[in-house]
């Protein structure tokens, strides 16, 4: 082989060949102009990766091709090719196909003088796949789709490069206070995730063949770019996962079990991640088309992934997608209310106060659809904790946990079960009668007046025994003081001698 390809060079430097039909014919596609030029190197860019190559082996090969393109061949061989509308239709679909190669090719987008003219050429390609895909009336063949796939691979897979920034210290604000760090090659990434959300809402895409080109290897990668930075590309992502879930029925047993795979990392190891929102929200649409009754995988997920999310400090960026799942789960089986909420008590935060908030409005969520045999099995642990927030430092914490009373459902469930609640609950109530913000002063007489009015037998009991575990604690008190005075004393004396 290796002579051969030296006879080749050398007979390239010769100056000629001597068959004069061989001669014409590369003159003839020298006088083709740059489209050729251009058809045939995408072509290899595209043909040759897929022949034989894995598909890691695959994506560097494109990256290889790619950055020859982002040097001086670009300009001289990237050219726009005709529109949709100045070819007959016979033509279109192969004009089609050569426009999602001519796509294939990446631009370096960190110098943005470099090669405008080929980045505009592509991203008004782009333009006309979208149109064209969405006024498709005919079944796209195999072809078709194997080349879409293999174009939404080279541009949209890729590491991330992550975003120096400046040390949160010397700015005085917190890293999540920041503004969220946008890809400068967002104009052609937005075209092409509009072109793959177009291409798998399409009713032409036929699911049971392009399931073979968006596979296991696509999907793993798609759900390792929800860790982008840029809020509108995991916007998209997000609407193509759900796209992607619905139309291949195939993929989602191993959808669920990669993101319960990427969950279980973030929870339990990095507590980093920038798409556990977006996951969530698609999760909530997958947990509402839950069958009833609930199989015993999705009960799984609930205890094993969805509480344990409550654990890490970044609950804030995900909470309301958290809550609204875990809302679904108590409103498809009312019997789950008890994991669900004894599962936010083992979380419940010791010492940071908004995440307490957080806790305490999905805890009020969670008990509106309780219904009263869940209620009481685990009602005592629950006004334990409710008792701690109601005596809690920060005046925002108690005014929240006084809040509940507001609901209706949620105060007349506390009625139903008053003897066992209200001793657990008044001695917090009775100490915020003299609390110094006014809203939770206010708000602790109003709940101390309902359970007065409701029963004042029950009431003066557990007023008379506060009392009495108020001057027990007093005498406690002072018989330690008294022994700390004696304490000084005999030390004084012993220095003293």
């Amino acid at each position: 082989m290796l002579k051969q390809i030296l006879g080749k060079i050398k007979h390239s430097k010769s100056g000629g060949d001597p068959n004069p039909s061989s001669s014409s014919l590369a003159t003839s596609k020298r006088n083709d102009g740059a489209h050729s030029r251009f058809t045939s190197v995408v072509d290899d860019v595209i043909s040759a990766p897929y022949s034989g190559l894995s598909i890691d082996s695959e994506d560097k090969y494109l990256r290889e091709k790619n950055s020859m393109w982002n040097g001086n061949i670009v300009s001289a061989s990237y050219e726009a090719l005709p529109s949709f509308k100045d070819v007959p239709i016979s033509e279109k679909q192969h004009l089609f196909i050569k426009k999602v190669k001519m796509c294939c090719v990446v631009f370096d987008f960190t110098d943005p003088t470099k090669n405008f003219k080929e980045k505009d050429i592509k991203r008004q390609t782009l333009l006309e796949l979208v149109e064209y895909i969405t006024s498709a009336n005919g079944k796209f063949p195999e072809n078709v789709m194997q080349e879409v796939v293999k174009m939404v691979s080279a541009n949209i897979f890729r590491e991330f490069i992550p975003q120096p920034r400046e040390n949160k210290l010397i700015n005085g604000l917190d890293l999540e206070d920041e503004e969220p760090a946008m890809d400068p090659t967002w104009p052609h990434l937005q075209a092409v995730y509009e072109f793959l959300l177009r291409f798998v809402a399409s009713p032409e895409t036929d699911a049971k063949i392009a399931k073979r080109y968006i596979d296991h290897s696509f999907i793993l990668k798609l759900l390792a770019l929800f860790d982008s930075e840029d809020p509108r590309e995991r916007e998209y992502l997000k609407t193509i996962l759900h796209r992607i879930y619905g139309k291949f029925m195939v993929h989602r047993p191993f959808i669920r079990k990669t993101i319960n795979n990427i969950f279980h990392q973030f929870i339990f190891e990095t507590e980093k991640h920038n798409g556990i929102a977006e996951f969530l929200e698609v999760l909530g649409s997958i947990i509402n088309g839950y069958a009833l009754p609930l199989k015993e995988e999705h009960k799984l997920f609930l205890v094993r992934i969805l509480i344990p999310l409550h654990k890490p400090k970044c609950l804030a960026t995900y909470h309301q997608q958290l809550s609204y799942c875990i809302t679904q789960y108590v409103e498809k089986d009312c019997k789950l209310a008890d994991i669900i909420i004894r599962g936010l008590i083992k979380y419940w935060p010791v010492t940071n106060s908004s995440k307490e908030v957080l806790f305490l409005n999905e805890l009020e969520e969670v008990l509106e659809a309780t219904q009263g045999p869940e209620f009481q099995r685990c009602m005592v642990p629950l006004f334990q904790q409710i008792s701690r927030s109601l005596n809690s430092m920060h005046f925002q914490v108690a005014e929240r946990a006084l809040f509940l009373w507001n609901n209706e459902h949620i105060e007349n469930l506390i009625k139903q079960n008053r003897k066992v609640i209200l001793p657990i609950i008044f001695p917090a109530i009775e100490r915020n009668a003299k609390h110094w913000n006014q809203a939770v002063h206010s708000l602790s007489l109003n709940v101390r007046k309902i359970f007065y009015d409701l029963d004042p037998d029950l009431f003066k009991a557990c007023q008379l025994k506060f009392q009495e575990d108020e001057a027990k604690e007093n005498e406690i008190k002072q018989r330690r003081e008294t022994i700390w005075k004696r304490l000084e004393e005999l030390a004084a004396k012993t220095s003293n001698n």
